[in-house]
């Protein structure tokens, strides 16, 4: 600890003191692109992150991205493993559509800490769609899609350089290297390793705060274009080994592990990616295309939860042939193809095999007309079968109309249907004493029905000018009604969690208006107020879904000096998050001592990074998140009586680390 807070005051103090030298220097105004990007032409509601926003935080892997985005809810899911889970439109990363380079990524298995094996440094883009996504990429996306764009080999700097270093005893290296092999072929090499090997436990009561952790992360790329013959490939080959450790400060996995001694819990994944992508476009003809990708993918996850053993074994193989081609004309187009899914899981919750076989072949329609003035409209349809989920249909659309200047109001609407894992998506529930049960309706999907949900939305944006600065204002509403869904009921008993079809309703609304304006020149407010009214039949009655704020409020300053000479500048970011009261699960049969209220209390968290630019190839800087302090008290049911019939460390709704500050630098060789 107090080596790392000498780290940040150096740092501080060797930033604060070259700029006191340069305030004298001629300063350089220059044009800039906003960091996060609407446009007011593509049809879908989409939201570009660029690189130059994910540097306003640390952003040490994906699910650190939207800190400073107000589309995107994150959270911790639990009091032990330190994850961070991302929500949109107040539903969980399940029901988003997680693709990298548009090829499924986050899924299945790795549906809780995938988002934390992509390293931040690796990331050159984020896109953020509302509503059913596209029917090329799958039917599974009911509340929306996010996709990542990494690093390209041609496009990367030669030489990049990432050291970070936190209070929370949290250490990491990021090292990309790109090399041009000839004039047409390129290669990347992406390095990535963190560590946290100080046991810290700030509330005393007996458990980490955060996970002893080890992750070596590795991606080898190979990009290859080709002008002249409209010939273009990527190949990509990622290996990740991450190991976590947890529990209690007293917990010795060599003499503990399986016994009443100590809680502890150990999450050791290895991960294998391998990808292609080749494109061609047809010679004189740009606006016509061909597309085929393929993916294999094995995830291999060994783990227990104190006396809750969980191993999860999927390979996956992905292949999608998409054709692109017009009617008539440019303002018509459209994109066709076939796409095949094959996921193999290897499942064990204690003794219980759960391994089964899932594969699903589909071919999809998508027809675009854009008046490239006003109007556009993109109508989709796919049919699949699978091997559980049966043959079906998922329509989807979206349509965007510009009424007048920087004026524009879309609507899309789309059915969304998958399959739910029940454990891999809920495992941080095995940190408890709950029994786990499953409802057994005769379904496919161990016992139970597949789930299916429609999403509507309609959004308007209108961009203005006031006292000479730009802003914009938008506002959306969307509402997801499941027609089934697997319900993880944890408001029967708090000694229990029953896996359940819907017997009733289910529904999500979304509200969200954003309020974006340049105060002063480099100054930049973005600001969103957001409501949710979630609620769910569970078998004790109708509630509000869990763990999940009515009300929150986003707000982030962002700052930047002129740039001066040689690049040098300062980057000052500011972000406030007030989350309000959280409904939180039944505990009202327990003892009085470790009953929770029924709603949680409002708070608020603060988070700010000062970055300084001293060249164009080097800079440092320095950060800190939960300013105010801010931590659940307590974070564990019974935190004293681990094998007890109340212990509870799932029911999180807070921060359990206070204050942590972090400090890093970034070079590069351009």
């Amino acid at each position: 600890m107090k080596t790392n807070t000498i780290i940040v005051l150096l740092l501080l103090f060797a930033a604060f003191n070259s700029y006191s030298q340069d305030t004298l220097k001629e300063i350089k105004v220059q044009s800039k692109r906003k960091s996060i990007q609407k446009s007011y032409t593509v049809t879908g509601n989409t939201t570009l992150i660029t690189k130059k926003e994910l540097l306003k935080a640390a952003c040490c892997n994906l699910a650190e991205s939207f800190e400073t985005n107000p589309s995107i809810d994150v959270n911790f899911s639990d009091a032990l493993t330190g994850t961070k889970q991302i929500k949109m439109l107040g539903l969980t990363s399940p029901y988003l559509m997680m693709t990298q380079e548009n090829v499924p990524s986050v899924r299945g298995a790795s549906q809780v800490y995938g988002l934390s094996f992509t390293p931040g440094p690796w990331i050159e883009s984020i896109q953020i769609t509302k509503g059913a996504g596209s029917v090329v990429n799958g039917f599974e996306s009911i509340s929306g899609q996010i996709n990542t764009e990494l690093i390209k080999p041609m496009e990367g700097v030669p030489f990049l350089l990432n050291l970070y270093g936190s209070t929370d005893s949290r250490f990491e290296l990021n090292a990309n290297i790109n090399q041009n092999l000839s004039d047409k072929w390129a290669t990347s090499l992406l390095l990535h390793g963190n560590m946290r090997n100080s046991k810290m436990d700030n509330n005393d009561d007996g458990f980490l705060d955060n996970p002893l952790q080890n992750q070596f992360n590795f991606l080898n790329r190979y990009q290859y274009y080709n002008a002249e013959t409209g010939w273009v490939s990527f190949i990509n080959l990622q290996y990740m080994n991450d190991t976590k450790l947890m529990g209690q400060t007293s917990f010795d996995p060599d003499t503990d592990r399986g016994t009443t001694n100590s809680w502890g819990s150990e999450i050791d994944t290895k991960k294998i990616d391998i990808s292609t992508k080749v494109g061609y476009v047809f010679k004189d003809m740009p606006f016509q295309s061909l597309g085929f990708q393929n993916a294999f993918s094995s995830y291999d996850q060994d783990s227990y939860f104190g006396l809750n053993g969980y191993k999860m074994q999927q390979n996956s193989f992905y292949s999608n042939l998409i054709f692109n081609s017009i009617i008539n004309n440019e303002k018509n187009k459209f994109a066709t193809g076939l796409n095949f899914t094959y996921d193999s899981y290897n499942e064990f919750f204690n003794t219980t095999d759960y391994s089964r076989i899932d594969n699903t072949v589909g071919a999809f329609f998508e027809y675009t007309y854009d008046n490239q003035d006003d109007f556009s409209l993109i109508l989709g349809g796919r049919a699949d079968y699978g091997n559980r989920l049966g043959v079906f249909v998922t329509p989807r659309i979206h349509m965007k109309y510009n009424p007048w200047e920087k004026g524009v109001l879309r609507v899309s609407a789309g059915r969304g249907k998958r399959p739910a894992n029940i454990f891999a998506e809920n495992q941080t529930l095995f940190a408890s004493s709950r029994t786990f049960d499953i409802a057994n309706d005769g379904g496919k999907l161990y016992g139970l029905d597949p789930e299916i949900a429609w999403n509507y939305g309609v959004s308007f944006m209108q961009g203005f000018k006031l006292f000479n600065r730009n802003g914009d204002v938008t506002a959306d509403f969307y509402r997801t009604n499941f027609q089934n869904q697997v319900v993880v009921d944890i408001m029967q008993s708090p000694q229990q969690v029953v896996f359940h079809n819907l017997d009733g309703v289910s529904f999500a609304n979304s509200f969200q208006l954003e309020f974006n304006y340049e105060l002063a020149k480099h100054l930049e407010l973005r600001s969103a107020y957001k409501y949710y009214d979630i609620k769910t039949d569970y078998l004790s009655g109708k509630y509000q879904r869990p763990l999940q704020a009515a009300h929150r409020f986003f707000g982030n300053l962002g700052y930047e000096t002129h740039i001066q000479d040689k690049g040098q500048q300062w980057k000052f970011d500011f972000t406030y998050n007030w989350i309000g009261e959280q409904q939180l699960p039944y505990t009202a049969s327990n003892p009085v001592e470790f009953q929770l209220p029924e709603n949680s209390p409002a708070y608020s968290l603060m988070n700010a990074q000062i970055t300084r630019t001293f060249s164009s190839t080097f800079e440092v800087y320095v950060g800190g998140e939960n300013i105010g302090n801010y931590t659940q008290n307590p974070a564990i049911v019974d935190a004293q009586n681990p094998f007890g019939p109340y212990f509870d460390a799932t029911i999180l709704y807070a921060p359990v680390f206070g204050q942590m500050y972090y400090a890093g630098l970034r070079f590069k060789i351009k």
